[in-house]
């Protein structure tokens, strides 16, 4: 719009200049008609590989109040009750402002939950993350604006209730504040949760020749207090930032009833679940980055599962982890060049423990000792024949109790485009997948008499390879071309045993998985009235494994995924936006397992009100059918099993939020501001 400005004024200009010398001329005045320029801002950009995408406007109209929502809206994006994914990508990790982060996913999203929408700039899709950000695959970095001092203190308050099977209740404060060569961030949020879900399942398990139908109907409570903190402050190029989260009355309750009868399985939280982090980054001027931080988590429950009145089990699981990371990253700019080097090491201890008290069953309590270094060396360029690109090849070595690996890690993005009208897009990458630390210790967790979830102290990361080519155009259209391979494999899978009637749960690897696929986002609008986007994904899947447990599978599958997001407003000016989105998901497998078709409704309300529209008020109902609940079916090799999950996943949602901007902090100088500005 501004460009757009600057060109009429360009033309209007000599007409203009023109037209006074006439009037120098002729004493007589004439007046020029009224010229109203219409633009549109582009939602995506390009450059060295990265689609940058103009989130904050794609959101502004939807009822999302958190950075977490708002990521749902960016194309090719798939927000799963909170779980972020990527269409083209085996998976993807979240960064903030392009720095490395070393938080768990769950941590993260109550971060990005409670982070207000209104401090999004803009979104950066990376299908192949350069090596500086320390970050294999694909990334998701989240641009958020810098606070100035002539900003003053400037944040919201958040009040939250969700209605679903049970109601959770959230709030929190977000601010920021800068003067002079300092800036300061603080992030609270708190939350009471309480979940419910439901399955029921179906195993015609075949055991000595006979076949034996076991059904289960399982509900799942989950009740929790979680108390989340983000603090940070920087001063020039230094700064300085702590995450914690603690989770308290943590209960678990898993009520269920079938062939085997009634049980009940309960974990609560001995002490309560504490996550801190504190880093350090600096960036000199002359190129250089340093960081470091210090992750600290602790976690102890308890198990008591009970058959009847009975009580089978009782056991106590605790994870200790210490974790230290630094890193290194320099930059050297050769006109259109620059040169990029540097290191990253990772160490870390889990201290874990199974300990049960009944019956006597064998645990562990040992150490697991991890350390991940890696080298890079990487190139980008800006050419005048319209490329772009930046690569890298990181040199990566792992080493914990059971094994030892050197990787070779390469990367490449890259752009092209000589107007903006058609950008073209190519990616590649590969990373090495690591599993949980919980997993490797081979501890067992029971169910019930039935179903057992096994640990897997033999279970290899595996090696993941992604290629994507992308077709952006008129800087709002895009479709992407892409292949997923995955060596070694790992899923967590059901097993009916062969030796007893038990069902394992228990990640295991696979010769590979191999997906290929095509998605294309097309935004559209009618004036001011509606704006909508309909994103389509066709792809083809492949997962295979010659040795899990006794028997093999290969399995093949076309997959599609559709939604469509509409917002409707009625005036330019209106404080109201309605929003209504579908979606629809088929064709998807893990491992031999097959998903049916899922479809779901969500549809929402935002209003803005105050002065300066300072107050928002958002109503939201998702899966307003409940349709959106997986049913997993495994028929193969005798296997038959079946597990419909009834998760309340309808629920009310109302946000009411209070922008403030308190006071104008004056400088060192003491100039008054009060007088210019373009806010009134």
């Amino acid at each position: 719009m501004i460009r757009s400005i600057f060109l009429v004024l360009a033309a209007v200009m000599p007409a203009y200049l023109m037209a006074q010398s006439e009037v120098l001329d002729t004493l007589t005045s004439r007046q020029l008609d009224e010229v109203v320029v219409m633009g549109e801002r582009p939602q995506v950009t390009a450059r060295d590989g990265i689609m940058v995408v103009d989130l904050p406007e794609i959101v502004k109209d939807k009822p999302v109040t958190n950075v977490l929502e708002a990521l749902g809206y960016l194309p090719g994006v798939v927000n799963d009750n909170g779980a972020i994914g990527l269409n083209g990508a085996s998976s993807v990790t979240i960064i903030l402002n392009g720095e490395p982060t070393t938080m768990p996913l769950q941590n993260l999203y109550q971060l990005l939950y409670s982070t207000s929408v209104d401090r999004l700039k803009n979104v950066e899709i990376m299908y192949s993350a350069p090596a500086k950000y320390h970050v294999n695959g694909a990334v998701i970095n989240i641009v958020l604006k810098t606070p100035r001092p002539l900003d003053g203190l400037m944040g919201q308050a958040t009040l939250g209730y969700n209605q679903a099977h049970y109601a959770t209740y959230s709030g929190g404060v977000n601010a920021t504040y800068a003067v002079s060569d300092w800036t300061f961030d603080v992030n609270w949020s708190l939350s009471r949760n309480h979940s419910y879900s439901r399955q029921e399942t179906f195993s015609n398990h075949l055991f000595n020749g006979e076949r034996h139908l076991i059904k289960d109907d399982m509900r799942q409570i989950g009740e929790n207090m979680s108390n989340t903190v983000h603090a940070a402050v920087s001063y020039k190029k230094l700064k300085v930032s702590y995450n914690g989260q603690i989770a308290s009355h943590i209960r678990n309750h898993s009520l269920s009833s079938g062939t085997f009868g009634e049980y009940v399985n309960s974990y609560r939280g001995v002490s309560p679940t504490s996550y801190h982090n504190i880093s350090l980054r600096y960036v000199s001027p002359f190129g250089l980055a340093a960081g470091c931080d210090y992750t600290y988590f602790y976690e102890n429950r308890s198990q008591n599962l009970f058959e009847g009145d009975v009580e089978k089990i009782f056991s106590e699981n605790r994870q200790h982890v210490n974790r230290y990371h630094a890193y290194l990253d320099q930059q050297h700019e050769f006109g259109k060049w620059t040169l990029s080097y540097g290191m990253d090491y990772m160490h870390s201890d889990d201290d874990s423990r199974q300990l049960y008290h009944l019956p006597s069953r064998p645990g562990f309590d040992n150490t697991l000792s991890e350390d991940v270094a890696d080298v890079y060396i990487g190139a980008q360029a800006s050419l005048t024949c319209g490329l772009s690109f930046n690569a890298s090849v990181k040199g990566e070595y792992f080493h914990n109790n059971y094994r030892h690996d050197w990787n070779v890690i390469p990367q490449l993005g890259a752009t092209y485009y000589t107007n903006p009208i058609s950008i073209f897009q190519l990616n590649f990458t590969s990373q090495r997948v690591y599993p949980s630390y919980w997993e490797l210790h081979g501890g067992t967790s029971y169910v019930n008499d039935y179903s057992a979830i096994y640990g897997n102290p033999l279970l290899q990361p595996y090696m993941s390879y992604t290629g994507q080519f992308s077709y952006i155009f008129r800087q709002k259209y895009a479709a992407t071309l892409y292949v997923l391979y995955s060596d070694d494999y790992s899923v967590q899978l059901p097993y009916q045993s062969t030796d007893a009637l038990q069902l394992i749960f228990q990640t295991q690897n696979m010769d590979f998985s191999r997906t290929v696929g095509l998605q294309v986002n097309i935004p559209f609008s009618i004036k001011y009235i509606l704006t909508s986007a309909a994103t389509v994904n066709i792809s083809n899947a492949q997962q295979k494994s010659a040795h899990f447990h006794d028997i093999s599978f290969n399995n093949r599958r076309w997959g599609a995924y559709a939604r469509l997001s509409n917002t409707v407003r009625f005036t330019p000016a209106s404080p109201f936006s309605l929003t209504v989105d579908g979606t629809y998901v088929t064709g998807q497998i893990q491992g031999p397992g097959r998903f049916d078709p899922l479809w779901k409704i969500d549809a929402g309300i935002k209003w803005q009100f105050g002065r300066k529209r300072c107050c928002e008020l958002d109503l939201k109902a998702n899966d307003i059918f409940n349709t959106f609940n997986p049913d997993l079916k495994l028929r193969y090799s005798g296997q038959d099993y079946r597990m419909k999950t009834r998760g309340m996943n309808r629920s009310l949602n109302i946000t009411f939020v209070y922008r403030f901007n308190g006071f104008k902090p004056k400088d060192d100088q003491a100039i008054d501001t009060s007088r210019f500005g373009t806010g009134s």
